[in-house]
């Protein structure tokens, strides 16, 4: 087990065989992967072989990672930098819907995003969401990310595209 991060309530870890399950059922739920343009996995099985063909970390040294509960050890999704396929580095997160509302994510992304510039030393991170998916944008608005662009993803037409940089974001820091 690879920890990558820790929060005052979170362990983010790289992905595990063992996850299947969990990103199976997170991955099932509708309202989860609305504004994601994935479609669901077709069986645990399915989950349990993305799970093994996850060749980020080993590619990027990085990739979308185990969101943990500390005090259960409980896997309430996954948040994490991806290089995406614009070429941007893209920070992303799910969370299941039952702990929504508990500020997870953007614990979770606020961590992700100091590693993304204090540790991988990256330049610049976006954010991409649904225009009509607010609590996204809420997340990335509270991580001083700013608007970019409206723009076409994954199928999703009217997308928003949200961006810092380091220089940014060591302003933000002070």
């Amino acid at each position: 087990m690879k920890f990558i991060l820790e929060t005052e309530r979170l362990i983010l870890r790289e992905f595990e065989i063992s996850d299947a399950r969990c990103m199976y059922e997170l991955n099932a739920d509708p309202d989860v992967i609305r504004y994601t343009g994935d479609p669901a996995f077709d069986s645990i099985d399915e989950a349990r072989v993305f799970l093994g063909n996850y060749s980020d970390y080993k590619r990027n040294g990085y990739g979308r990672w185990a969101v943990i509960l500390k005090e259960t050890e409980e896997f309430i999704g996954w948040c994490g930098l991806k290089l995406n396929e614009e070429n941007f580095v893209d920070i992303g997160f799910r969370i299941f819907k039952e702990q929504w509302g508990k500020a997870y994510a953007s614990e979770a992304a606020k961590a992700t995003l100091a590693y993304g510039f204090q540790t991988l030393n990256l330049d610049e991170i976006i954010g991409r969401s649904v225009a009509d998916n607010l609590a996204s944008i809420r997340i990335l608005e509270k991580l001083k990310m700013k608007f970019l662009k409206q723009d076409t993803c994954h199928g999703f037409e009217n997308s928003v595209y949200y961006i810092i940089s380091r220089e940014e974001y060591n302003k933000t820091c002070d």
